[in-house]
């Protein structure tokens, strides 16, 4: 059986996703932040990368965003599980506040 190659589906993912960080910082950069899970560090990456360096980083093979959830319960969250889907929602934000912004290592 073949396995299929997702390599240009994980570039064009990427592109999508370094694209609308890239505006979403350049607007408003805090909230982006927030949103994108992301620490100081990398949010100057992302909003400084030139178009050229943009489309080189997203034709990487590895999938660049990531589930800022790592839990079951934070995934039922955001999967509208709890007692009505305004409550899951905000209790999904707050859980979600708490977890640890990525930075870049080094």
């Amino acid at each position: 059986m073949k396995r299929p190659d997702f390599q240009l589906e994980i570039q064009e993912l990427n592109l999508a996703y370094l694209m609308l960080a890239q505006q979403m910082l350049r607007s408003d950069r805090e909230t982006a932040m927030f949103r994108l899970g992301v620490g100081k560090d990398v949010a100057d990456l992302i909003e400084g990368l030139t178009s050229a360096k943009l489309v080189k980083m997203a034709n990487s093979q590895m999938l660049l965003p990531s589930f800022r959830f790592d839990d079951a319960l934070l995934a039922g969250l955001l999967a509208g599980k709890g007692r009505d889907a305004t409550s899951s929602s905000l209790h999904a934000a707050i859980v979600a506040a708490g977890k640890p912004v990525k930075g870049l290592a080094g």
